[in-house]
């Protein structure tokens, strides 16, 4: 009798404390997440932005029960990622799961979202067979709704779900200006980071025909890969756009190269003493780099014509980055094409702040004057004698203007329709960001590498004072690339992989024969 009710005891006791710690884990939320860059765990950004909420959002997700794998662990890790919003929220944020399969109402319901059906393989009595499944979220926030319609992947599911925070509770959202007019790719061919840079910010093109300033709320100007020289008088708009406060990132080819003609030829924009009285200077010259992208080429072999992957120099693949900087932090490598190195050394002169943010590797050099640019042209270690080369910058300062002493240059046409006379000698603190490549972030010459356009997007991030949420943009950026070895340390390690296995075999075999020599004569002594 008495051990029984010691078992009782026992029972109760193990049940009140799991029932205390229920409690006290619904009131104070908290994870363990053993990953190197915290995938599974809110950053401060999105937390922040959650715990700022003053109404209620509402997060309605669509998704059909009983979905085959992988798309019910999508369905398991939404839940998880929307639970730990709610934690944070103070009541604020809310969600539901709807399975629109179950009522027609509400599956009309979820296309009125925009939540489309797709289709699935689902196995089904050793038969593959092809069925409907919803798997979108619906964001509500007062009159605003936002969408992501299929859920296709949760790697990135927390800055999906934060920047529709951030766009549905911002009053007015920021425009960020393509320059255009200059032979500059159109907004099509730089779709992937248009895309990107819409979730929180209002995207337009920018032209400085008529000589009218640049609009005062254009919060980022980017001048990307123009082709054509610009005028003196549009550099003085520019220049006085600066010198408003204004944020620019010049990202510009220095020499037109392409893998077609494998030639390179210098361009001149007319930009030169432009960025050189802001304290930057792209150089004429084309990087090259041991660490590279592959490129595919046609090689005779015999009869046959084989197409084969060969490291091409002229693409470096950057992956020395600022330790210092949020907007490259967590990028694995950015692909530029065709880039041109950056000197720095004005700005320090004029009392600006340079921060160097991508360079290229320890095996890298430049290329001068001429520029040939085939894959299969033999190369020698002394074309590798640099180190760091920059290829990302970013400046910021009181800038002085390009024209605070020097002629506009007016054209006739646009006399009394170019302001002059109230021009800004020194402006005040702004930024820019310089990059010796206009290319790496258009969709088809980027190489589908995706840090190129996080690394695009986190730039205008900064730029527009709105970096918190470029940490999580590029939390699962992708493969992160090996380390670089010396020559000898790789044929170290082959001759060890080589020579360790056969070694430890015969070392297991010796061993096995020395215990089965030994058990024999154990067993002769006692027949003995």
């Amino acid at each position: 009798m008495k051990h029984r009710r010691q078992n009782i005891l026992r029972i109760l006791l193990v049940l009140g404390i799991i029932i205390f710690v229920n409690i006290i884990a619904v009131r104070f939320f908290k994870r363990v997440d053993l990953t190197q860059e915290k995938l599974y765990t809110l950053s401060d950004a999105s937390k922040n932005l959650v715990k700022s909420l003053d109404d209620k959002f509402l997060v309605k997700a669509y998704f059909t029960s009983d979905l085959p794998a992988p798309y019910n662990n999508n369905k398991r890790d939404v839940q998880d990622q929307l639970d730990e919003y709610r934690a944070y929220a103070s009541g604020n944020f809310q969600y539901e799961f709807v399975d629109p399969g179950k009522k027609e109402e509400l599956e009309q319901e979820a296309q009125r979202y925009g939540i489309p059906p797709v289709q699935v393989q689902v196995l089904k009595e050793d038969k593959l067979q092809i069925e409907k499944a919803y798997m979108g979220l619906v964001f509500l926030f007062g009159d605003k709704q936002e969408r992501v319609p299929v859920v296709q992947s949760t790697s990135n599911l927390e800055y999906e779900i934060s920047s529709a925070i951030k766009k549905m509770t911002s009053k007015e959202l920021r425009k960020i200006g393509f320059m255009s007019g200059h032979g500059e790719p159109a907004l099509q061919q730089v779709s992937h980071v248009q895309e990107m840079l819409a979730k929180q910010y209002q995207v337009t093109t920018v032209e400085l025909s008529g000589g009218k300033p640049i609009p005062s709320d254009i919060a980022v100007l980017l001048i990307v890969a123009p082709s054509q020289p610009f005028k003196n008088w549009e550099k003085f708009l520019i220049d006085q756009y600066l010198m408003k406060g204004g944020r620019i990132a010049f990202m510009l080819n220095k020499v037109n190269a392409t893998l077609q003609s494998q030639m390179g030829q210098a361009l001149n924009l007319n930009l030169d003493d432009l960025l050189e009285s802001y304290g930057i200077r792209i150089n004429t010259d084309m990087v090259r780099d041991a660490s590279c992208a592959y490129v595919t080429v046609s090689q005779q072999a015999g009869f046959m014509v084989l197409q084969n992957q060969i490291p091409f120099y002229y693409l470096p693949r950057a992956s020395d980055f600022s330790k210092t900087s949020p907007v490259v932090k967590d990028l694995s490598s950015v692909i530029y094409y065709f880039a041109s190195s950056i000197d720095t050394s004005l700005a320090r002169t004029k009392g600006l702040t340079v921060n160097v943010l991508v360079r290229s590797s320890n095996k890298s050099g430049r290329q001068e004057n001429y520029f040939t640019i085939n894959p299969t042209m033999q190369m020698t270690k002394d074309m590798f004698k640099e180190s760091g080369i920059p290829l990302t910058v970013t400046v910021e300062g009181a800038f002085a203007s390009a024209f605070a002493s020097k002629p506009v240059g007016v054209d006739s046409t646009l006399k009394g329709s170019l302001d002059t006379t109230n021009r800004i000698p020194t402006g005040k603190l702004s930024k820019i960001v310089v990059v010796g490549d206009g290319d790496f972030l258009q969709d088809q010459l980027s190489g589908g590498n995706k840090d190129n356009f996080l690394l695009a997007s986190n730039l205008v991030d900064w730029l527009a004072d709105d970096i918190g949420l470029a940490s999580i943009r590029a939390r699962d950026s992708g493969s992160k690339p090996l380390d670089e070895v010396a020559e000898g340390t790789k044929a170290w390690v082959k001759g060890v992989n080589l020579a360790v296995p056969p070694l430890l075999v015969v070392l297991v075999g010796v061993v096995r024969w020395r215990w089965r020599v030994s058990m024999r004569k154990r067993l002769e002594t006692r027949g003995l």
